[in-house]
């Protein structure tokens, strides 16, 4: 069975931008940092296709779940339908697969904070 890949995770409440030394001592300089919004457009993304990719899913098992039923579809033409949607089943998880996978890269590779007067650096720029 396929499991999704991390997913991003957006900021927490009370969650503090990195640490900073200053002199040999680490602080936390909350003004000089702000959230990433790159990082929170691919949460944001993240948030939107997983309940719709859910959705096709469901819907995929709903239809194979009724050709495969005799009291349903009682035809010699099933068995090709049902090959059919188990293989829809199959991209649909391949799909999934890619897209949520390029979602978590993604983020892996975007900074969760930058500097507050810098312009957000994008990943593979």
């Amino acid at each position: 069975m396929y499991e999704d890949p991390p997913a991003p995770q957006p900021m927490q409440l009370g969650e503090t931008p990195p640490l900073t030394s200053s002199g040999g001592v680490a602080t936390s300089d909350a003004t000089s940092w702000r959230f990433n919004p790159d990082y929170q457009r691919l949460v944001l993304m993240w948030r939107q296709v997983l309940p719709e990719l859910d959705e096709l899913a469901a819907s995929l098992d709903k239809a194979h779940r009724a050709a495969v039923n005799p009291m349903v579809w009682d035809a010699p033409v099933s068995k090709r339908y049902v090959e059919d949607i188990t293989e829809w089943r199959n991209r649909l998880k391949r799909y999934r697969k890619a897209i949520l996978t390029s979602i978590s890269d993604k983020a892996a590779d975007t900074p969760r904070w930058i500097p507050a007067g810098s312009e957000a650096p994008h990943a593979f720029s």
